[in-house]
């Protein structure tokens, strides 16, 4: 092991959480770089089932410091709530982890704000309040971990957002202000639980990289849905591709060593935006239910389609992905045919380029090249030889297309489904 990165190579809920978790164990630290508790992760081990929102996969590992980057937005009340619920089934958390004084703090006129904007242009956000919190701290008017340490710094920040925030609601929306008051103590409840974990994690990563420690960076969503590189403006308000681990950590590109994609052996995505590949209703709802294909976060069931290459080669490009972990390849075990997206035809011109024009995206007709499927159980395989003849051959074409190496392979949701291709 060495410094790792993995991230979600299409459109997020790829399964990273479970080959995170599955890398952990020769971590030394695992960390958060961005997103905040729109964020899900699902790790399942023996019958018990986690999902975790903000606190790294790692957690569930003993002897692993977990950090919440500076890239990280914190709700206080979903943080407190996950340590809790954590808690409850036994997961120490204590000096284990730790939280940037730098990350910005999430607040109620965030969330309002998020889903008044949704209910006008409908873009799939879950309403957590994750962008209108980012979009302060662009417009640099964000309250941060920091702030809270200090009485005073707090109220004066608080009390210029409300006064802005509070002339939006009242003349935009005609929706009743937000108490300072009420705000104000609430947070300072939250400060006095969460305060022993707020600390610099620059320094604590910056020296862990001295020291020769393996550190596993674990990123939320998907590369599809970075605020730069994916399909804007159906996209989350972070950089979930490879640049938001130095910005989101302060963690110096030259110390990592290897960055992992995780893409499933078919393609999802949850809420609005374009999706050249996505199944007829009835394969969806079949695909759906045999991948338990509905978000760790809100619920909501999740769009399936084909796997799509052009895509998944606009990750590899824009993330430098030295290999790929593929999951959910045994959801695939009783499709007769399997279909490969290779490129994109709209008004005549074939585009095997992820293209940044969302016309193309929603207009375009999806470009296949078929694969006959394997109709055999795989979630028993634990090496690549012991997989169907046709299983294999998807995957050596697979890899072939993307022009790169296929590493690990999932086939359950269990921690043990998962083994490494050599």
């Amino acid at each position: 092991m060495s410094n790792i990165v993995v991230l979600g190579a299409q459109w997020g809920d790829e399964g990273k959480g479970k080959i995170i978790d599955y890398l952990a164990r020769d971590a030394d630290y695992v960390v958060r770089y961005q997103g905040g508790n729109n964020a899900g992760h699902t790790v399942v081990i023996g019958q018990e089932s986690f999902v975790l929102h903000l606190i790294p996969s790692g957690i569930l590992h003993k002897k692993k410091i977990c950090v919440i980057g500076n890239g990280v937005v914190v709700d206080p009340k979903a943080l407190i709530d996950e340590i809790e619920g954590l808690k409850k089934r036994n997961i120490k958390i204590d000096s284990n982890l730790l939280i940037s004084e730098q990350a910005h703090v999430i607040f109620p006129y965030h969330k309002l704000l998020d889903q008044l904007r949704e209910r006008r242009r409908k873009i799939g956000t879950t309403g957590r309040g994750i962008g209108p919190c980012y979009a302060d701290k662009l417009a640099r008017v964000g309250i941060r971990v920091v702030d809270l340490l200090d009485k005073d710094t707090f109220a004066e920040k608080l009390k210029l957002n409300l006064a802005e925030k509070n002339e939006i609601f009242k003349k935009l929306y005609g929706i009743k202000e937000f108490s300072f008051v009420k705000i104000y103590r609430e947070y300072l409840g939250y400060t006095e639980i969460i305060g022993k974990y707020i600390t610099n994690t620059t320094i604590v990563l910056k020296e862990a990289v001295s020291k020769n420690k393996n550190i596993l960076f674990e990123g939320a969503q998907g590369t599809l849905l970075d605020i730069d590189f994916g399909t804007y403006p159906y996209v989350t308000a972070s950089n979930a591709s490879v640049g938001g681990v130095c910005t989101g950590t302060g963690v110096s590109p030259k110390d990592i060593d290897k960055v992992v994609g995780v893409a499933k052996a078919y393609t999802t995505r949850v809420g609005e935006g374009p999706f050249p590949t996505e199944f007829e209703p009835d394969l969806m709802e079949e695909i759906r239910q045999r991948g338990k294909e509905f978000g760790a976060t809100t619920g909501r069931p999740r769009r399936c389609g084909w796997f799509d290459a052009v895509l998944v080669k606009h990750s590899i490009l824009v993330n430098g992905l030295d290999e790929i972990a593929l999951t959910k390849l045994d959801v695939l075990d009783e499709m007769k045919q399997i279909k490969i997206c290779t490129a994109y035809k709209y008004k005549g011109k074939f585009f095997r380029h992820f293209p940044a024009d969302m016309r193309i995206l929603f207009e375009g007709e999806p470009i296949y090249e078929e694969q006959t499927g394997w109709r055999h159980d795989t979630s028993g395989i634990t090496s690549f030889r012991d997989l169907p003849l046709n299983a294999q051959r998807y995957l050596r074409r697979l890899s072939r297309m993307l022009d790169i190496k296929i590493k690990l392979i999932s086939v359950g949701s269990e921690r043990k489904q998962t083994f490494v291709l050599k």
